[in-house]
């Protein structure tokens, strides 16, 4: 039970991060969550996310270690310290537990993005 709700909470912050940026900017579906066996407390989640044009959202942590791969279109990513690096479809990007996002947009004001972002917490 009690996982369950820490499970409904950690997937409604993650998806609160990303569709930070305003209603209709991001479209988020979690295609998986899964509990890791031999890995007690740990749960991995993999997530589809499109970003319409010139959508971004806004600095955020994961708590988690974050690995992202583009389907579709151009993203920009950034973590504080780092430099900003743009990626394109069959391109990745990823994501430390300790970093800080501060900037995940797309990279055109008039082509969508998609991508797939998969944590393990």
């Amino acid at each position: 039970m009690l996982r369950t709700r820490v499970r409904a909470a950690v997937s409604g912050l993650l998806l609160l991060a990303l569709t930070a940026a305003s209603a209709g900017d991001a479209k988020v579906a979690e295609l998986m969550q899964k509990d890791l066996a031999g890995f007690t407390g740990r749960t991995a989640q993999m997530l589809e996310v499109e970003y319409a044009p010139g959508a971004a959202s806004e600095e955020h942590r994961h708590d988690a270690h974050t690995f992202v791969y583009v389907l579709e279109g151009s993203v920009v990513m950034q973590v504080k310290g780092g430099e900003a690096v743009t990626i394109g479809p069959g391109q990745t990007f990823y994501e430390s537990p300790d970093d800080i996002h501060t900037v995940s947009k797309n990279a055109s004001d008039s082509e969508p993005a998609k991508f797939l972002v998969f944590f393990i917490k």
